[in-house]
């Protein structure tokens, strides 16, 4: 589901002018255009924009600094996602390992 940039402005009460500064300071932000220009935005920029929102108003940072955090979290979520596979295959080759070794107990 997509959302006009009026439906973003009433579901989370950031004005449609501040949307569109965001666009061209906070990296990664960047709706979806139609062929005459209006702005589509998706769930996950809704999300953002609340992140951004809360970071600007609740945390007190600035648009640039809220942007960075951003890109901070999104480094440690793909960090984190890294590990996490690393494990699933150490566990894969642990799972292995066990069977083999049960295989030479017989």
């Amino acid at each position: 589901m997509t959302y006009t940039i009026g439906q973003v402005e009433e579901i989370t009460g950031v004005k449609a002018h501040i949307l569109r500064y965001w666009e061209d300071t906070v990296p990664g932000f960047s709706p979806q255009k139609d062929n005459v220009g209006r702005r589509y935005y998706t769930q996950r920029e809704l999300e953002l924009i609340f992140r951004l929102k809360y970071l600007i108003t609740e945390k007190k940072f600035t648009t640039e600094g809220a942007g960075q955090q951003i890109l901070d979290e999104a480094e440690i979520v793909q960090h984190n996602a890294e590990i996490i596979q690393e494990l699933h295959a150490a566990k894969a080759e642990l799972t292995e390992l066990f069977f083999y070794v049960q295989s030479l107990k017989k």
